[in-house]
């Protein structure tokens, strides 16, 4: 299927208008129709451009038609600015069946590997890709922690700013993930004065101006989730995010696409645990499920206005 069909767009376009106007794209997880729709209600709210952020676990956790039949379901028009993204693809495999599927980008993640291994894997994606106006991410560098079962690493290394000019000219990547101190998972901070390092997206940016960079592990872990959750059976403990300030700095220095999971997931299980404990004699899923979803919206709409400053930006 043609993303076009749905209603979809591609990065192009809105990663531009973010770098021009210093605000960057939220991408949001998503793995059901609860947090699928609350992130677009809470896009369409704050007139936010999204991008919905799809796991290769997550995929086949939904199942590929009924993925895109959820998206069909939205009646999107290109006007709501919305892509629909594969998150760390780690094969080309993997990118050509998201393309196939109705996806407008995918990221293919060939981190793990080395350099020209990298490079070479990312050429191929984007040389299919960009046969059907697709967008693909790239990463440079690594991440540490532990997302779910495809996107996990137990080792981090920052980018090295003296590779990417090269590696963007050999792989004609729409987008480059980068390295900077972020991680995967409820656990980013060993402390609370740790800074991500901003001297290392500043030879980024400075070399790459006006190309979009992208920062994958960028959850707050807002603490009263993390409490709530605690509070009604949970065990969640010394889970630090990265504060808002710090990603806001991260805008300001060309980062234009802004990724966020754990702090969805946070949102969801603090709603139904705190329901499910309120109000034992209840079974109907549609009760607490509506508690994390709302959860889910307010989220969304808190980190649109306060982290990606991306509200009002639709023309």
């Amino acid at each position: 299927m043609d993303y076009k069909d749905f209603g979809l767009v591609n990065t192009k376009n809105m990663f531009q208008d973010a770098i021009t106007n210093h605000y960057a794209v939220p991408a949001f997880n998503f793995y059901n129709m609860e947090t699928l729709t609350a992130i677009i209600s809470a896009a369409r709210d704050t007139h936010s451009p999204v991008i919905l952020a799809v796991s290769e676990s997550a995929l086949n956790y939904m199942g590929g038609d009924t993925l895109m039949g959820m998206i069909w379901g939205l009646k999107l028009r290109p006007s709501d600015m919305v892509a629909l993204h594969l998150d760390h693809g780690h094969s080309f495999e993997s990118c050509v069946n998201a393309i196939k599927l109705g996806f407008s980008s995918v990221m293919i993640d060939g981190s793990a590997l080395a350099f020209d291994e990298n490079i070479s894997l990312t050429q191929t994606v984007v040389q299919y890709a960009h046969k059907y106006d697709v967008s693909t991410e790239a990463e440079l560098g690594s991440l540490a922690g532990i997302e779910d079962e495809n996107t996990k690493s137990e080792k981090s290394s920052y980018t090295n700013p003296d590779d990417v000019v090269n590696f963007v000219n050999a792989t004609n990547a729409d987008s480059l993930a980068i390295a900077i101190g972020t991680s995967h998972g409820a656990y980013k901070r060993k402390s609370d004065t740790e800074e991500l390092r901003f001297d290392i997206l500043k030879r980024i940016a400075d070399q790459l101006p006006d190309f979009p960079l992208v920062l994958h592990g960028a959850s707050t872990i807002p603490q009263d989730f993390v409490n709530q959750i605690n509070k009604f059976g949970g065990q969640i403990q010394n889970a630090r995010g990265i504060p808002a300030n710090q990603l806001r700095r991260t805008v300001e220095m060309n980062i234009c696409k802004i990724n966020t999971d754990s702090d969805l997931r946070l949102a969801f299980t603090a709603g139904v645990r705190q329901e499910l404990f309120s109000a034992p004699e209840k079974f109907n899923p549609r009760d607490y499920l509506s508690v994390a979803r709302q959860n889910i919206y307010k989220t969304c709409i808190t980190e649109i206005k306060e982290i990606t400053q991306s509200a009002n930006r639709l023309k």
